[in-house]
């Protein structure tokens, strides 16, 4: 009895004891003394939870393919706000990987960051990661500010936080920190800022207006909206301990309610946001950015709504409101701070895979700038997606009524060298002239073409289809497109080739076309202008910079 109860006793010992040291073994405790912690990752793991455990802080717990072995590549996190703590990261997955985590003051592959062979040289991207949606956009202090979705720890959907990247001219770009991070609530989906210069919500502090981000807190079971304030110029944030301001499942019942995007209502003196509902838009309005009540409902839209006021042709006393999703499809129409009234549309003014384009918040002299997210791939890469140029929206009148164009930001100008430029030439011609730039890694061509006895004509690189007007189908790129001359003849074209995407701004930004890059590896034409007889009336080449130098 004794010997059987000893024997009982030491194989509950052992057990405990192998619980110990696996839980032991799947925790690490580092002292920070270095800017960064450095994760390998491989995609032949599956994701595990891993949790920081930092004094002072809430737990974070993210999801990581934490690599046991030789990594596809590294991803880091920003530590250097923890120096002279000693943080504990327990993982759910093979332990072994731990022992790979390690400290610098250096990200993993640093010297080569933006000088990789597959990395637009022109557009942003993040450092690692996944990105997706822009967030946030605002300028503020002499800074552009670009919020985005973002996972740092691989680079496909997941673990959202809020990243962050700052511009004195919308080109250049300098990658901060995250700004916000999962929480109790969920994790961050997309929203928007504003600058609460009258202190409405009680942030501000002395002379230092609060910059307000409105976010989506997606939780398992619902998703709701919650606010959180910078006194920093957005290097840091407080989520507003009165979260959630709207949790509108109630009047819904619906999982799909996100991506607040709030601005200040001038004529009535209160806030608006528009929150992608179920099957639309619903507008809200606040006084203090804290309380919110439900106004109206407009359906057709899906996602990261959009709603602003812009001038004919650059009347002031001629307006229409804009309103649009994800799709960038949009509506025409009237707004009263509560109720937007479509006049006409849905129309479309880009195609291909860009999506969630937002506008810039505060951007002086009343200029209305997008960025959208590009759903394009990085082959080889440890990031994914990018954002696309920014561009300048404004309504022209058309022969079919106000429609939006869409161009690049003049500032883009100073990234562009100008190199040749023709006139009147053959397609045979045109196409021996740019034989030099086929292999180019990233140039802008701008060209005029005018169809004779052809009725389609274009321009491919390597075999991929830049530019295919059909004009006995009126059709761009498989697009609908009419000219807004219906008997011209011509289509213009500014083109924009970065390594992996290309954008295409037809007839003045009446039309964008993105695509990713994607040439045929057995065509080796280079570029080719093709059409029966066509002209180039004009073609212009300029040499690119990078963003990055």
């Amino acid at each position: 009895m004794k010997t059987s109860l000893l024997k009982s006793l030491l194989f509950g010992a052992f057990i405990l004891l192998l619980t110990f040291t696996s839980t032991w073994a799947g925790e690490i405790e580092l002292r920070i003394t270095k800017n960064y912690l450095n994760f390998p990752v491989s995609h032949q793991e599956d994701r595990h939870k891993m949790t920081f455990h930092i004094p002072g802080q809430a737990d974070l717990t993210v999801v990581i393919r934490l690599s046991a072995d030789e990594p596809d590549y590294w991803v880091f996190k920003d530590v250097s706000n923890l120096k002279g703590k000693t943080i504990k990261i327990s993982y759910e997955g093979n332990e072994a990987g731990l022992s790979k985590i390690y400290q610098a003051d250096e990200i993993e592959g640093e010297a080569n960051i933006y000088q990789e062979k597959n990395r637009p040289q022109f557009h942003f991207t993040t450092q690692r990661g996944w990105i997706n949606d822009p967030n946030g956009l605002l300028f503020h202090d002499g800074e552009y500010h670009l919020f985005y979705q973002h996972n740092p720890y691989e680079r496909e959907w997941e673990n959202m936080h809020w990243g962050h990247a700052v511009s004195k001219d919308l080109i250049h770009w300098e990658e901060l920190p995250d700004a916000l991070y999962p929480d109790h609530l969920g994790a961050m989906f997309s929203g928007s800022a504003v600058i609460d210069y009258n202190n409405t919500a009680g942030f501000n502090k002395k002379n230092t207006p609060a910059m307000i981000a409105a976010y989506t807190a997606a939780g398992p079971e619902k998703q709701v909206q919650a606010i959180a304030y910078s006194l920093d110029n957005g290097r840091t944030f407080t989520k507003y301990e009165g979260n959630p301001v709207i949790d509108s499942k109630h009047i819904w019942n619906s999982q799909d309610t996100r991506d607040p995007k709030v601005f200040w209502y001038e004529p009535g003196k209160h806030w608006v946001m528009v929150l992608n509902e179920r099957d639309g838009h619903s507008i809200y309005n606040s006084n203090d950015l804290k309380n919110w009540e439900y106004q109206s409902h407009i359906t057709g839209f899906w996602e990261c709504p959009e709603l602003f006021e812009l001038p004919i042709d650059g009347d002031t006393n001629n307006t229409l409101w804009v309103m649009y999703g994800a799709s960038g499809t949009y509506m025409l129409g009237d707004f009263d701070g509560k109720t937007f009234t479509p006049k006409a549309g849905k129309y479309q003014f880009t195609s291909g895979p860009i999506y969630a384009a937002q506008t810039f918040t505060n951007v002086p002299n009343g200029r209305r700038i997008q960025i959208g997210w590009g759903q394009i791939t990085h082959p080889e890469m440890p990031f994914k997606g990018m954002m696309m140029l920014p561009t300048e929206l404004s309504l022209k009148e058309t022969k079919d009524g106000p429609r939006l164009f869409n161009l690049p930001v003049k500032e883009t100008e100073q990234l562009f060298t100008p190199i040749q430029h023709w006139e009147t030439l053959s397609a045979e011609k045109a196409n021996e002239a740019l034989k030099p730039l086929s292999e180019s890694g990233e140039v802008r061509i701008k060209t005029t073409i005018k169809l004779s006895h052809a009725t389609s004509a274009g321009l491919n690189l390597f075999g991929q289809n830049i530019l295919n007007y059909d004009l006995n189908f009126n059709k761009i790129n498989g697009v609908f497109y009419s000219p807004n001359d219906p008997t011209s003849m011509e289509i213009s074209a500014d083109i924009y080739i970065d390594r992996s995407s290309i954008e295409v701004f037809v007839d003045g930004g009446a039309l964008t076309l993105i695509m990713p890059r994607r040439p045929d590896t057995n065509n080796n034409e280079g570029f080719h202008f093709w059409g029966n007889n066509i002209e180039i009336k004009n073609l212009e080449v300029f040499e690119a910079k990078s963003i990055w130098e």
